[in-house]
């Protein structure tokens, strides 16, 4: 079975038979009708775009609510190798914690545009739809290094240094581009546009303005545009930088999945590897649960996409919901699990799921110790997106993510993770932060992974993370108070709330021997 425009047409029964839902939509004429007046640009047509944002569109193109799709902005090896021969179609596989599986292809791309080739026909095609007036708003997941416009050493990196001087005619960086089509928009008649990041890190608004700002006031500094072009980007009637929380995992293609595929018939499925060492392929798998709130703040409009299961509000509840999933109901279980996984020789999350002890640690992170204590934003109930996290998305097996890979800069997530609810134990009368029991054992656990020897005394390296190198020998003395100490780490100072105590007895208990951390988390969990 061919995956374009003509296989679909002409091979429509044997998509069918296969189980694939097929766009119910003339895509054609959706195409035609686009492509003249687009009102959604999307940057970073990657995995997580794919799996979340193309699906949305396609459900609301199938239910009549939309006729038009979406222009699509990624990089010219994908463009090459998988949009073009497609037809910009694509398959999107669910992969339920049941067992089932869910086949549906993609059509709702009416254009597939890159910018990574300087100043080309992409960019100004990408003029062309910023001028005009049908543009309601550009959405972003280019990750949270896109908005980023330093280097290592926190100076402007050379491409960006060049565009603040240069000026919006030929601007070389990322941002300095988006900052450059919003300058079209401004001298087309100063039209409304909402900014939306999708990104996966806090206040994610703020970052794309701050980026897109920068570039806006230095140009109308220097005179490289009109003096009002910065106001036009700090003024929210004109130009929105909504806040967005986005819960969705997309892992990279997985080779079984692609097996599936091929097994029913589908053709040319290979993943390629791009030069920025990211997987892609013309089908992306992903899982069932998904969440996207959003900060209602569009001065162009906005399509109806509550209708797909978009949540709109506030700021304010935008932030509690993030502070939810953060703080609360999803990463400090992952930041447990990965600790622990890598100390209990475990490869995959699903896996933990599967060992009855690591499932009450996390459950009674989650229920016991963190619920009390929960933002609880009112879109979303935070006990229900718990039971969420713990029955359906941390046990599916399909969803091959390792503790490896999420215990990367552990350093830099435990104040977040864990050092809100401390300190929301610490205000509340009701409640004594020395009853906290669980959450002590993962500061322990993570020190005793710091010594980068697993339970059995395997050796093993751990994960990235930029404090690595200050804190491991702490905690191969074993004198760990220094680090209990730091209340940039914990957001708090341990010793100072009386934690640390029991962190250091649980941490001892982890050095008597093989199988010492298994012992430990069976005995207090």
């Amino acid at each position: 079975m061919r995956l374009n425009e003509q296989g679909l047409r002409e091979e429509r029964h044997l998509w069918e038979a296969a189980g694939y839902k097929l766009p119910q939509y003339d895509h054609e004429a959706m195409v035609r009708r686009t492509r003249p007046a687009p009102f959604w640009v999307h940057f970073g047509a990657g995995n997580l775009f794919r799996a979340f944002q193309a699906k949305v569109i396609q459900e609301l193109l199938d239910k009549k609510v939309l006729d038009k799709g979406v222009v699509a902005v990624g990089d010219r090896e994908t463009m090459e190798a998988l949009s073009h021969p497609h037809d910009d179609y694509s398959v999107h596989v669910t992969l339920k914690a049941d067992g089932t599986i869910e086949k549906t292809i993609i059509g709702s791309v009416a254009e597939y545009l890159t910018i990574d080739d300087g100043c080309g026909q992409g960019f100004e095609r990408l003029k062309e739809i910023f001028c005009g007036d049908a543009l309601q708003m550009a959405t972003f997941t280019i990750t949270e290094k896109g908005y980023s416009l330093s280097g290592s050493d926190g100076s402007f990196t050379a491409e960006v240094a060049e565009d603040l001087q240069a000026g919006p005619d030929r601007p070389k960086s990322y941002m300095g581009k988006i900052a450059a089509l919003l300058y079209a928009r401004y001298q087309s008649g100063r039209k409304p546009v909402a900014m939306v990041s999708m990104d996966n890190c806090s206040h994610n608004g703020t970052r794309l303005y701050e980026a897109v700002s920068a570039f806006a006031i230095e140009w109308a500094g220097n005179g490289r545009t009109e003096p009002g072009f910065a106001d036009y980007i700090a003024d929210p009637e004109h130009v929105s930088f909504p806040w967005t929380m986005i819960d969705k995992i997309t892992p990279r293609p997985d080779a079984s999945v692609e097996a599936l595929l091929e097994k029913d018939g589908i053709e040319d499925l290979k993943p390629i590897i791009t030069s920025r060492n990211t997987y892609i392929a013309p089908f992306v798998n992903t899982e069932e649960c998904q969440y996207l709130v959003i900060e209602d703040a569009f001065p162009a409009g906005r399509p109806p996409l509550e209708q797909a299961g978009l949540i709109f509000t506030d700021r304010e509840i935008v932030d509690k919901v993030e502070k939810m999933k953060v703080c609360t109901c999803l990463n400090p279980l992952h930041t447990a699990l990965a600790v622990f996984g890598c100390l209990l020789g475990f490869d995959t999350i699903s896996d933990e799921m599967k060992n009855d002890t690591l499932k009450k640690l996390v459950e009674g992170i989650g229920y016991d110790e963190g619920l009390p204590v929960v933002t609880d934003p009112g879109v979303l109930d935070p006990r229900k997106f718990l039971d969420d996290v713990l029955k359906i998305r941390l046990p599916n097996p399909f969803m091959p993510d390792t503790p490896q890979r999420i215990a990367t800069d552990t350093s830099q997530k435990l104040a977040v993770r864990f050092g809100e609810t401390i300190r929301a134990y610490q205000a509340a009368p009701d409640l004594d932060v020395k009853d906290l029991k669980k959450i002590p054992l993962v500061f322990a656990g993570w020190l005793r992974y710091l010594r980068g020897t697993d339970d059995e005394g395997r050796p093993f390296q751990i994960s990235p993370d930029p404090l690595a190198d200050a804190l491991c020998p702490y905690a191969e003395s074993g004198d760990i108070r220094p680090i209990l100490e730091n209340e940039q780490i914990f957001g708090v100072d341990l010793c100072k709330i009386g934690l640390a105590d029991k962190v250091e007895g649980y941490f001892e208990e982890m050095l008597t021997g093989c199988g010492a951390v298994r012992r430990t988390l069976e005995k207090y969990v």
